[in-house]
């Protein structure tokens, strides 16, 4: 703010309008800029709902156990390695897939884990998960 003194005596404040005209200068270039980019659409294609289909309920997951010992349960029933490959193979072509879910004790191998990941995927399944029973020591 500039101080000036005029002819009547006492101090007379004026407003200086320049820092306010530069500002508003600056702003109306950034206005004048940014402008036509609001304009600019972007075309998306979104996919339209269907009320009329029912979805279909997914189907009942595999359990697999895998016990220290090497044993394998497929859904609480004992299997061999060869039961298993095949029961794989005919889960892999259902449509949909059923997921894969693996159980297996703290004391389990890895590489029989591993080997039962490698037979599912030979099969053909692509979903697989894992299933924990706790962690705490027992």
């Amino acid at each position: 703010m500039a101080m000036s003194t005029g002819g009547g005596g006492g101090p007379m404040s004026e407003i200086n309008v320049t820092p306010l005209v530069d500002v508003m200068l600056v702003l109306l270039i950034i206005f004048m800029l940014t402008a036509p980019l609001m304009t600019h659409r972007i075309r998306i294609d979104l996919p339209q709902a269907n009320p009329n289909v029912q979805e279909t309920n997914p189907p009942e997951p595999i359990d697999l156990a895998v016990k220290a010992s090497g044993d394998l349960y497929w859904n609480d029933e004992p299997v061999t390695q060869a039961i298993l490959q095949a029961q794989l193979r005919v889960a892999a072509q259902k449509n949909p897939q059923p997921e894969l879910q693996i159980r297996a004790d703290k004391t389990t191998e890895y590489q029989k884990i591993a080997s039962v990941m490698a037979d599912a995927k030979a099969a053909g399944m692509v979903k697989i998960g894992f299933i924990t029973t706790g962690s705490g020591d027992q």
